[in-house]
């Protein structure tokens, strides 16, 4: 992960991934909504954890905004499946971005290809199919979801 090309205004390049129920998601299809792309490494590990919770526990305040909040992991849809029953994930979608192999990550150059996992980030987009934000975490730091609401709310 060097120098990003990807920057606010451009448009988010579309993806159509599956989340822990097995249905696909299309970016495309969501807009006139707020989308936050909440990249995390792995199913099963502490802050990925505390990220995806977070997304959960607030969907009340991302609905308030129009907005859907997508977890997105290279782990498989089984694994994003068991990881969201044993974590009370219900109603946020975790996506497997499984195969091929980090293929959303890579669209939005947070691969990590010596760890073949995503970084941590929330890439926020807006109801125009236009990224308006851009934050990278270091991988032990948990994202601050006030700031996403920050930028949610302009």
């Amino acid at each position: 992960m060097n120098e990003m090309n990807l920057k606010p205004g451009a448009a988010a390049p579309d993806f159509c991934i599956p989340d822990q129920f097995g249905v696909n998601t299309k970016l495309s299809e969501l807009k006139c909504k707020n989308v936050l792309l909440s990249f995390h490494p792995l199913a099963f590990t502490g802050v990925c954890k505390i990220q995806m919770e977070t997304l959960e526990l607030k969907k009340k305040v991302f609905d308030e905004l129009n907005t859907v909040a997508l977890g997105i992991s290279v782990d498989s849809q089984y694994t994003k499946k068991a990881w969201a029953e044993s974590i009370g994930v219900k109603e946020t979608k975790l996506l497997a971005d499984f195969w091929p192999h980090g293929e959303v990550a890579r669209l939005y150059e947070q691969f990590i290809e010596k760890a073949g996992v995503s970084g941590r980030a929330n890439i926020l987009i807006d109801e125009n199919g236009k990224i308006k934000w851009i934050r990278r975490y270091e991988i032990p730091e948990v994202p601050d979801i006030e700031e996403v609401f920050k930028m949610i709310r302009g």
